[in-house]
């Protein structure tokens, strides 16, 4: 049934994350969420409002503010993951994944594999990622860390719609999930919004429905040139679409949807018929996941390539503090149609 058929309303991703954590924790007891200042009677809900008003529907057993401890926070998710709940633990930001490396590494991703499938780790941990005038330690897109790590999946919604249908396909997965949300994609109204942010408001059903992981859609047609690009690089290479468009080029945009596991058919099939093919991230370019993706479609689609695979990333340094220097950081459309005239000249 299509989206046209059902009954919707219209939602933020910042709403449409919280709704669809009411409508999982009403759905199971088992349901819990855990991080700092998630419900704190009057607070935001959270660094970004995804969690506002939850602890007075569930109370604080299972809506439950810890210490600023990041470790512990992982550290407790596993463990009850492991124990058949299933938490949705919140970093509040990406950077801090960092503290809980060997609670990500050692224990979550690998619990299930180590016990030959026994136990199971049925938890999510969302981490707000990408710049916004935070600087270096708040400021990060750390997702190509964790593409690396095998045993969980990567989750990275850039509509609202997305963001719903794949948080409860994560929610009631029994694997881990790592589930990023880009500061700049929670909507732009509200007590916490972005400077500079997008309000992608989109339909969202009332129905109960589910994501698959590894299934990417594209958002754009095009015959000339396919573009690869996830969260906020989504808006970005859209536009940039939209300015090639006036110079009678034809984008097609590619939204991955998770990272782990990629739809690589769908890049390969898009590359077999535009022959072109950029990638956009946030992350930087080093051992980043543009590279990643230009390594497989080569080996899979080389003989269509009628030109490089170009990268648009972030540069190899740490994220600028001062605004104008973060603006030059992140990728943008500019950045992208550049990328794209690039290509096109090996005609």
């Amino acid at each position: 049934m299509s989206i046209a058929q059902v009954e919707t309303r219209k939602m933020s991703i910042a709403e449409a994350l919280r709704e669809t954590i009411r409508e999982e924790m009403a759905r199971d007891e088992r349901v819990f969420c855990l991080g700092e200042d998630i419900g704190i009677k009057g607070g935001f809900g959270g660094a970004f409002t995804v969690t506002l008003g939850l602890s007075e529907q569930f109370g604080h057993e299972r809506i439950l503010d810890t210490p600023i401890a990041e470790a512990g926070i992982v550290g407790v998710a596993v463990g009850a993951a492991l124990m058949g709940m299933r938490p949705i633990a919140d970093v509040q930001y990406a950077d801090f994944l960092f503290c809980a490396m060997d609670q990500i590494v050692n224990q979550m991703a690998k619990m299930r594999y180590m016990s030959g499938g026994k136990v199971k780790v049925p938890m999510v941990l969302r981490a707000p990622c990408g710049a916004t005038t935070r600087g270096a330690q708040h400021s990060q897109s750390p997702e190509s860390f964790f593409n690396h790590l095998p045993g969980i999946w990567v989750a990275c919604p850039s509509t609202a719609y997305d963001a719903a249908g794949l948080l409860r396909t994560a929610i009631r997965c029994d694997d881990p999930v790592l589930f990023f949300e880009h500061k700049k994609l929670y909507g732009s109204k509200g007590m916490r919004a972005e400077k500079g942010a997008l309000s992608p408001i989109g339909e969202v059903p009332q129905e109960d429905y589910t994501i698959p992981f590894g299934k990417g859609v594209i958002r754009r047609e095009g015959t000339d040139v396919t573009i690869v690009a996830r969260l906020l690089m989504v808006y970005k290479a859209l536009e940039a679409a939209r300015l090639l468009e006036s110079e009678g080029l034809s984008c097609e945009v590619i939204d991955p949807r998770t990272m782990v596991p990629f739809d690589t058919e769908l890049v390969v099939e898009s590359v077999r018929k535009t022959n072109r093919l950029v990638i956009v991230d946030e992350c930087n370019r080093t051992g980043g996941w543009a590279g990643d993706v230009a390594a497989e479609i080569q080996e899979r689609a080389f003989g269509s390539l009628d030109a490089p695979i170009l990268r648009v990333t972030a540069p190899d340094t740490p994220v600028p503090f001062a605004p104008i220097m973060e603006r030059f950081y992140v990728p943008d459309e500019h950045r992208v149609a550049h990328a794209v005239r690039e290509v096109l000249k090996w005609r």
